[in-house]
């Protein structure tokens, strides 16, 4: 195993996505990961199995791991996992703040046992307030978060459209960068931490300017919104319909936008992505059309000038439709105009970019054989990370992890024996 973590144990408390993925980037970067999972294991290893106990959605997430199988409400594994933690340098924990006190494994159990412990702690929405003990998923999150509202990602008859966790993979990559912060405090001080972080705080990160209130900026739209959101819940409106309304609005807001945007092809999409006045001219140049969009005094809500967007936006997308995608490929990377096809990912794995970037590894996993699945997402030129493992099959390693911290052979047999343990 190489990368800059090696050496640093971490005993990960997690399940689903966002805390597994983020131990996993900490396992790509060295560390030593031993996830705990309850003996009939975690729910993510349970879903969608294509073979016992075994799933992609598991194996996508637990890479470069050891697994301790071990029932965390039982004394006897209290008491092997408060010896456990005095060799640890992290514990990673996404368990609402009352479950962790219930089974003393919350901050203040751990940090008196071994008080230079870095404790990173993942709830769904944050610690205080009146939701902070209720269970929260991506979906949950992405709809109180504004993210799900900000897609439009419910059809007609409510059901969501749900697309990539990004309120989960995004708080991953937090727990990560919390973790490396604690890591490097530590050095410098020896002390630890409590780290927290949480879905609803990476959901809002995800949104940037959106979620900002600048009034000198953005009173007027931002009150034209929440007026006619108000208008529509007082009227009984269908949020379906509501959609339509904010889509209308967006629009106004845009102008002209057939900068930054996908458009349909003979077969398929491109997306075009143009945020300077220099690019925006390699488009026009590139697509043969004239437009006022960086002339001063250009007014996006000024009747004239939306009746004049309106017929460009409509003329582009017909011409779009005249060409394939990888013709209108050629055509606009000749003009500079940044642009790529809409891909599926199912389609990637032997995209050329992909492989000349090394970015598909290959583990051979004990239980499924051979997975492919991403790099991690950095690389370095004096400790560059090396994932070298799939993920473990459940239990795998509960003996040797539990007599690293000092139970003797007696005593592992004594918690299996009373079902404690794997």
């Amino acid at each position: 195993m190489a990368g800059p973590l090696v050496g640093v144990k971490i005993l990960e408390f997690t399940q689903i996505i966002a805390g597994p993925m983020g131990c996993q980037l900490l396992a790509d970067l060295g560390a030593d990961v031993i996830k705990v999972e309850p003996p009939g294991g975690e729910p993510w290893r349970l879903n969608a199995q294509f073979m016992p106990l075994e799933s992609k959605t598991y194996m996508g997430l637990n890479r470069g791991k050891r697994s301790l199988a071990i029932d965390v409400s039982k004394p006897s594994s209290q008491a092997a996992i408060h010896r456990l933690v005095k060799q640890m340098d992290v514990v990673v924990i996404n368990y609402r703040p009352d479950v962790a006190k219930r089974l003393k494994i919350d901050y203040d159990t751990l940090a008196a046992l071994k008080p230079d412990l870095i404790y990173v702690d993942n709830t769904a929405f944050g610690r205080e307030g009146p939701l902070a003990d209720r269970p929260g998923y991506d979906i949950v999150v992405q709809a109180l978060s504004g993210l799900t509202g900000a897609v439009a990602k419910v059809d007609d008859n409510g059901q969501p459209l749900t697309g990539p966790a990004v309120a989960d993979t995004t708080t991953g990559y937090a727990v990560c960068a919390g973790t490396l912060a604690a890591l490097y405090h530590k050095a410098k001080t020896g002390e630890g931490q409590m780290v927290e972080t949480s879905l609803l705080i990476n959901a809002l990160t995800i949104h940037m300017s959106q979620f900002a209130s600048i009034p000198a900026a953005d009173s007027a739209v931002r009150e034209g919104f929440l007026n006619a959101l108000q208008k529509a819940r007082d009227t009984g409106m269908p949020y379906s319909e509501f959609l339509k309304v904010r889509e209308a609005m967006l629009r106004a807001a845009a102008g002209g936008n057939v900068y930054y945007r996908c458009f349909l092809t003979q077969d398929g999409a491109i997306a075009i992505g143009a945020l300077s006045a220099a690019l925006r001219a390699k488009v026009r140049a590139t697509l043969g059309f004239e437009h006022n969009r960086d002339e001063p005094g250009y007014n996006a809500q000024d009747p004239a000038q939306i009746a004049i967007d309106k017929a460009l936006i409509a003329r582009t997308e017909a011409l779009f439709k005249t060409k394939t995608t990888a013709e209108w490929d050629v055509i606009l990377t000749a003009g500079g105009v940044p642009c790529g096809s809409v891909n599926f990912v199912q389609e990637l794995l032997d995209h050329p970019q992909i492989v000349a970037n090394e970015y598909v590894v290959e583990h051979d996993h004990e239980l499924a054989g051979p997975v492919w699945m991403q790099a991690a997402p950095w690389k370095m030129s004096k400790t560059p990370p090396t994932p070298t493992k799939a993920s473990p099959p459940l239990g795998r390693d509960t003996d040797v992890v539990l007599g690293e911290a000092g139970l003797s052979t007696a005593e592992i047999a004594a918690m299996r024996a009373e079902g404690a343990i794997l």
